[in-house]
C-alpha cells in the first residue's frame, strides 16, 4: 500500500491509485484525469451535474404548488376525473422540472468554465477567480433584460459567489 510521503509502485506523480494496475490501465487513469482537469471538460461535468441538480430541485418545487381549489383554475382541476388530474400534474411537473434543469445547467457551465479560463489566464488558484467568474455569469445571465440588469446580475452572482468562496476557503478546525 502506498501512503503519502513513502515512495510508491506507480508512474511518478500518480503513486498510490494506480498500484497494481498494468501500464495501459496507468495511461487510462492519467487520460481520464487530463479530461476531468481541463476547461472543456470541468465545463461539461459542472453543466450536466447542474442539469441533474436543477430537474431534482424542479421535480420537488413543482410538487410542491399545487393548485388550492380555493382559486378558479383549482376550481377547474377539482372538477376533473382523477386521472385527468394526475395527468396535468405530472406534465406540468416534467415542465418545470426541465425548465429548471436547463437554467441550473447553463448557469453551472457558464460558471465553471469562466472560473477555469479566469484561472488558467491568472495561473492562479484564489478568491478572485471565483469571484470575477459570477460577476461574468450574472453579467452574461442578465445581459439581455439590458445594461442595468447586467450590471445587477454581475453585482449579485459576485457577492454570492464571494461568500461561497470565502466560507470554503475558511481554515478548518
Amino acid at each position: 500500500m502506498s501512503m503519502p510521503g513513502m515512495p510508491g509502485r506507480g508512474l511518478a506523480g500518480m503513486q498510490g491509485d494506480t498500484a497494481g494496475m498494468s501500464s495501459q490501465e496507468q495511461m487510462m487513469v492519467k487520460t481520464i484525469q487530463g479530461v476531468m482537469e481541463s476547461c472543456p471538460g470541468k465545463t461539461v461535468m459542472s453543466g450536466c451535474m447542474g442539469f441533474v441538480l436543477g430537474g431534482a430541485f424542479g421535480l420537488f418545487m413543482s410538487s410542491m404548488s399545487y393548485d388550492t381549489p380555493l382559486t378558479a383554475a383549482g376550481q377547474q382541476l377539482t372538477n376533473l376525473p382523477v386521472r385527468e388530474q394526475l395527468r396535468r400534474g405530472f406534465k406540468d411537473m416534467g415542465t418545470r422540472s426541465f425548465s429548471s434543469a436547463k437554467n441550473f445547467g447553463i448557469v453551472g457551465a457558464i460558471f465553471s468554465g469562466t472560473e477555469c479560463c479566469i484561472e488558467g489566464f491568472r495561473a492562479k488558484n484564489d478568491m478572485t477567480n471565483g469571484i470575477a467568474a459570477g460577476c461574468i455569469t450574472g453579467g452574461v445571465l442578465g445581459a439581455k433584460a439590458g445594461p442595468q440588469a447586467a450590471a445587477i446580475g454581475c453585482a449579485g452572482f459576485a457577492a454570492f459567489s464571494t461568500a461561497i468562496e470565502y466560507y470554503l476557503r475558511m481554515p478548518s478546525d
